[in-house]
């Protein structure tokens, strides 16, 4: 009956993994461990003779112990994986995070030359502080604007 219910158990998980990564809800590499435990389960529940030969060649008294022990191993090797790629992701959003805050920087260095150039060089309007309001009667630009701005700054050229 145990055996029964290993097999049926490394088959869900298979089956569930499969799910995941037809759905894109599962990365292939993370899915490449879940799949090989599923295929360990499905062969230890198939030929459980392994198991004991692995313990008595590795010297450990009850089988049951030997699974306890790779699971506690598994357990740490994902946890410390897992750590691993999330530091990875704080690096990464610190480095977007840096980048907005200068792109922001340079749009608001190039906002009061345009507004100059829009308005003519009498204009006493103030250059726009907030992004997201009005400010002084001054019209903000709109995003595909700003965005242009940034990537390529216009230098005054005359009017064809």
């Amino acid at each position: 009956m145990i055996i029964a219910l290993g097999i049926i158990i490394a088959l869900v998980i298979l089956t569930f993994v499969m799910w995941l990564l037809l759905t894109r809800r599962l990365r292939e590499k993370y899915a490449v461990l879940w799949l090989v435990i599923a295929l360990a389960v499905l062969i230890l529940g198939v030929f459980p003779e392994l198991l004991f030969g692995l313990t008595r060649l590795l010297g450990v008294a009850v089988p049951a112990n030997l699974l306890f022990a790779l699971a506690t191993l598994l357990l740490i090797g994902v946890s410390l994986h897992l750590s691993w790629e999330l530091s990875q992701v704080e690096d990464e959003t610190r480095r977007l995070a840096e980048e907005v805050a200068i792109l922001h920087a340079r749009l608001d260095d190039i906002a009061p030359d345009r507004t100059a150039r829009e308005h003519g060089p009498a204009s006493n309007a103030e250059p726009p502080t907030d992004h997201g309001a009005h400010s002084a009667g001054v019209p903000l630009r709109d995003d595909a604007e700003m965005t242009e701005a940034a990537v390529s700054p216009q230098t005054d050229r005359p009017d064809d």
